[in-house]
């Protein structure tokens, strides 16, 4: 039998459910370290929450495996592949790889992987920081999934 998924407004939840979401989320962000301090916390029992964590996810968590390849062509100077890797954290991306060509007549190809899920809808605005960047020739997606 396979999974069946049901899209389901939040105030119909049953309390439990919504609280083991929120415990989720504390135990994420840093604000609670073990399970047990984010069932307290919530008002939760452990058990509750062992019970329904794998089954019980925020609609954007589950497009949480974002990642797009992105390649970028830069001038050979100090400090511009860092300042563009600052962008990146600067949008809250999360950078997988990175791949720099050896510089030729003055340029270089650097290919970043990057996750997004944290960058929400700003991978556009990404991209334009990118190109107004003083060292950066081309930016460009080649690969999304």
């Amino acid at each position: 039998m396979s999974e069946r998924f049901f899209l389901v407004r939040e105030d119909i939840l049953p309390d439990a459910l919504v609280k083991t979401v929120m415990a989720k989320q504390r135990l994420a962000e840093g604000s609670a370290h073990t399970v047990n301090e984010a069932a307290e916390q919530v008002g939760l029992s452990r058990s509750a929450f062992y019970k329904y964590k794998d089954g019980i996810f925020m609609v954007n968590q589950l497009d949480r495996e974002r990642i797009v390849t992105i390649s970028v062509d830069l001038e050979h100077r100090s400090g511009v592949l860092s300042k563009v890797l600052g962008l990146v954290a600067g949008f809250e991306g999360n950078v997988l790889t990175i791949h720099q060509t050896i510089p030729l007549q003055g340029m270089a190809n650097v290919v970043i992987t990057v996750e997004t899920s944290r960058m929400g809808d700003h991978l556009t605005a990404l991209l334009e920081a990118f190109r107004s960047h003083e060292g950066v020739k081309r930016a460009t997606i080649i690969g999304q999934g």
